[in-house]
C-alpha cells in the first residue's frame, strides 16, 4: 500500500487566518514548526533561530513567495490560532503509516500541566492548560497527544477519547489512579 506524505495530511488542516494579507502558506509554517521541534528548537524564538540557521535550505525546499520565511512572531500567531486537536490528529494519521503498535505492547498515558499557563492561581477556580500524551515504551515514541484546558474539559474524558480513536487491540495501558472509574470497566 502506498503511503501518503506529510504534506497531504497537513493540507487538510483549516487555516484560521483570513485570506487578506497572508504572506506565508500554512503548510510551510507547520513544516517549519515540525522540523524545528524535531531538531530540538522548542519555543517560538528557537523556531526563529532554526529558520535563521537553515534559511538557505528552507528557501530551497519550501520555495516561499519572494524567498521570504516567516518571522517567529508570525509562527506564534498562526500556532496560537490553529486547532491543536486537528493538527495532532493529522500528524498522528501520517505517523501511524510508519509505526505499528503490536499486541502486548505497553502504552503509558499521563497528563502534565504546561508551566506558565495558570490563571486564577490564588483561588479554587484555577485554570491551566495540560497536555495528555500516550507513550509507547517499546518504541520510545509519543503515539498521540491532546491538549486540555482544565476549565473546559476533564483529563478522564480526553484519555477515553484518545484510547477509542487509536483503536488499539491487545495493548496494555498504564494510567494514573484518576482513571480508575467504575463505568469504564468492561
Amino acid at each position: 500500500m502506498e503511503k501518503s506524505n506529510l504534506l497531504d495530511y497537513l493540507g487538510q488542516i483549516k487555516d484560521p487566518r483570513r485570506l487578506q494579507g497572508q504572506r506565508h502558506e500554512l503548510i510551510s509554517i507547520l513544516l517549519i514548526t515540525i522540523m524545528s521541534t524535531m531538531s530540538g528548537y522548542i519555543g517560538y524564538r528557537p523556531i526563529g533561530d532554526f529558520m535563521r540557521r537553515n534559511k538557505s535550505d528552507l528557501i530551497k525546499v519550501l520555495q516561499p513567495k519572494k524567498n521570504c520565511l516567516p518571522s517567529f512572531d508570525v509562527v506564534r500567531k498562526v500556532l496560537k490560532d490553529i486547532d491543536f486537536s486537528d493538527f495532532s490528529l493529522q500528524f498522528y494519521n501520517w505517523a501511524k503509516q510508519y509505526i505499528e503498535i503490536e499486541e502486548g505492547e505497553w502504552v503509558s498515558i499521563d497528563g502534565k500541566a504546561i508551566g506558565g499557563t495558570v490563571t486564577n492561581g490564588c483561588n479554587l477556580n484555577q485554570n491551566f492548560t495540560s497536555l495528555v500524551s500516550l507513550f509507547s515504551s517499546k518504541k520510545k515514541l509519543i503515539i498521540a497527544n491532546a491538549q486540555i484546558v482544565t476549565s473546559k474539559k476533564s483529563e478522564i474524558s480526553i484519555v477515553q477519547q484518545l484510547i477509542d480513536a487509536l483503536d488499539l487491540k491487545g495493548v496494555i495501558f498504564t494510567l494514573d489512579a484518576l482513571h480508575c472509574q467504575k463505568k469504564r470497566l468492561q
